[in-house]
């Protein structure tokens, strides 16, 4: 294999590895150090989608029950009007 096919193939695999990781996104909810807090998200703010919206960013209501943020564990139910379920 000469120079430019291994930097092609390298490229390549990059690319493949970027496109894999966009496909498949780990939020930081789903990390065991981390709970979804409902109630607190400031509009345009949630990490993730909820019956309204289709994806992050998207609330339109700040500290809507239905939407949520990663919050370390044990965090959620001392902020106010947080949740550990949706409303």
């Amino acid at each position: 294999m000469n120079k430019t096919n291994a930097s092609v193939t390298a490229i390549s695999s990059l690319l493949a590895l970027g496109a894999a990781a966009f496909a498949a996104p780990t939020y930081a909810a789903d990390k065991p150090d981390q709970e979804k807090c409902y109630g607190v998200a400031k509009a345009g703010k949630n990490d993730c989608a909820g019956p309204a919206h289709a994806c992050q960013g998207q609330s339109k209501e700040t500290a809507s029950k239905k939407d949520f943020i990663a919050v370390p564990k044990g965090t959620c139910e001392r902020l106010v009007g947080g949740s550990l379920q949706p409303g």
